[in-house]
């Protein structure tokens, strides 16, 4: 009788499932994609668990590689270990059920709307807005997606217009679709998508909402997106900016 092996050589697919298994876990790695380093004790208390136990979580995720560390004295900060992680992280949020449960209070609410309005995905645009972005870009000839999304000339000449400058040994692809766990549409991540969401915090287009990944659009940011996009945003907001959470905001594109 023929013995099967029933873990043969190759990628440990289970193994990097079981990461993301824990709720806990799970939830660092969301937090995470807002680009930035944390403290295991600013995760602790984002995830309302003991530091102790916030400590051993992480030490999981770094040795499965899911997340990078480093140290500055007597701090450890963690972050996702790079741009394809987080492309993992958020095409999993998209893909996963959602969850029904109502928001226990308004400030809580708000944040959730803010958060599917405009949000930082690691280091690129999300939410409607970045989706928003995506296809105005695609309207107008400056991405391609016959063959997968690339970068158009004319939207590398649209990049040179607004000053952005990619880098030329990146390593990372110019254009990748990120799944959007909200909209359930792509929006343009990359060293494009990059680029595109450091220019906007950089020239005041957006501006974080707190300390998570939300952010707002600012009157500047909607007149650029009018200007160099076509894109007219509507919002519930008084004086047509949606620099509140708890606004709502549409965006369309005008032709």
């Amino acid at each position: 009788m023929r013995n099967h092996d029933t873990h043969p050589e190759g990628p440990d697919l289970a193994a990097l499932a079981g990461l993301l298994a824990d709720g806990t876990r799970a939830g660092f790695c969301l937090a995470l994609l807002d680009g930035r380093a944390w403290t295991a004790t600013e995760l602790a208390r984002h995830a309302g668990v003991a530091a102790s136990t916030a400590t051993e979580h992480l030490n999981l995720l770094v040795g499965g590689g899911l997340l990078a560390q480093e140290r500055q004295g007597r701090h450890r900060y963690v972050r996702l270990a790079d741009p394809e992680t987080a492309r993992l992280i958020e095409t999993l949020a998209a893909m996963a059920p959602r969850r029904t449960t109502a928001p226990r209070s308004l400030p809580a609410a708000g944040r959730s709307r803010a958060l599917a309005r405009a949000r930082t995905c690691y280091d690129h645009l999300a939410g409607a807005l970045g989706v928003a972005v995506t296809e105005a870009m695609t309207e107008r000839g400056l991405l391609d997606w016959e063959q997968g999304p690339t970068l158009t000339g004319d939207g590398a000449a649209w990049l040179a217009d607004l000053g952005i400058v990619l880098p030329s040994t990146a390593r990372r692809p110019p254009v990748r679709s990120c799944l959007d766990w909200t909209e359930r549409r792509p929006h343009v991540a990359g060293a494009v998508g990059a680029a595109l969401c450091r220019h906007a915090f950089d020239s005041g287009w957006i501006t974080r909402i707190g300390t998570g990944r939300a952010v707002a659009l600012t009157g500047t940011g909607r007149d650029a997106l009018r200007d160099h996009l076509g894109l007219s945003v509507e919002t519930s907001a008084p004086g047509g900016v949606s620099a509140q959470p708890s606004s709502e905001a549409a965006y369309t594109v005008v032709r």
